[in-house]
């Protein structure tokens, strides 16, 4: 299975890298705007902070596959998040089985209305159910992760995201735009984040940034594609018709 995994920042690209056996120096592809790690299991991205520069880079990297004749079978939006504690505390790992575009949108009298609710595109992607039971049984946490552009940094606004998206997990800012580039190119999509800090206000000492990406390859390590068994490979043959 051709597997392309699409990250923030580099820290995160090399915590998911390290699952696959990526050698110490290992082969790079340069992309417009990112540079393309190749590992043994799996191409590890870079792509930027937030959903614009996580779709220009994932769809770069979807096209120059595609155009080389060896396109890719999943891609996999990873990385860090923030999580909703009662549901996925510090330390967990959650798969979505709902791309939220939680913040795309607009205000009203009435509150806010989706971008759907205005007539126009999509605020939700939906991954493939098997992809998300496989990473269910390797222990990952499933729920919606939103996808927002403005960090969490209240309890206020972490109630008004609850009482729209009552199966929230966790937030991040990338998801929804590896989610549209990839529904542009035929490609299935997961998300998965380690959770480094609790959704609320915002207090940079509790978080746990080295104790996440440590939990984001051992996620990864159980779910690498690499291996004929895994959760992932067996995932993949159960969407082949």
């Amino acid at each position: 299975m051709r597997l392309l995994v699409a990250t923030a920042v580099p820290p995160e690209r090399d915590a998911v890298a390290r699952a696959f056996g990526a050698p110490d120096t290992p082969e790079e592809t340069a992309l417009p705007g990112a540079v393309l790690l190749r590992t043994p299991g799996a191409d590890v991205l870079a792509a930027g902070v937030g959903p614009a520069a996580a779709a220009s880079a994932t769809s770069a990297a979807l096209t120059a596959a595609r155009l080389a004749g060896n396109p890719y079978d999943l891609v996999v939006s990873a990385g860090i998040g923030g999580g909703f504690a009662e549901r996925a505390p510090v330390g967990a790992v959650v798969v979505a089985d709902r791309i939220v575009a939680a913040d795309l949108g607009a205000e009203t009298p009435d509150g806010f209305v989706p971008v759907t609710g205005l007539g126009f595109g999509t605020d939700v992607h939906v991954p493939p159910a098997a992809l998300v039971e496989a990473a269910r049984e390797a222990g990952l946490v499933p729920g919606a992760v939103l996808t927002v552009s403005t960090v969490t940094g209240s309890a206020g606004r972490a109630a008004e995201l609850l009482a729209r998206h009552p199966s929230a997990v966790a937030e991040a800012m990338e998801g929804f735009g590896v989610a549209e580039a990839a529904a542009a190119h035929g490609v299935p999509v997961l998300e998965i984040r380690a959770v480094s800090n609790a959704i609320g206000p915002r207090d940079r000492d509790a978080w746990r940034i080295p104790a996440a990406l440590t939990a984001l390859t051992s996620a990864f390590v159980r779910l690498a594609p690499a291996e004929a068994g895994s959760p992932f490979a067996l995932a993949r043959a159960r969407l082949v018709p």
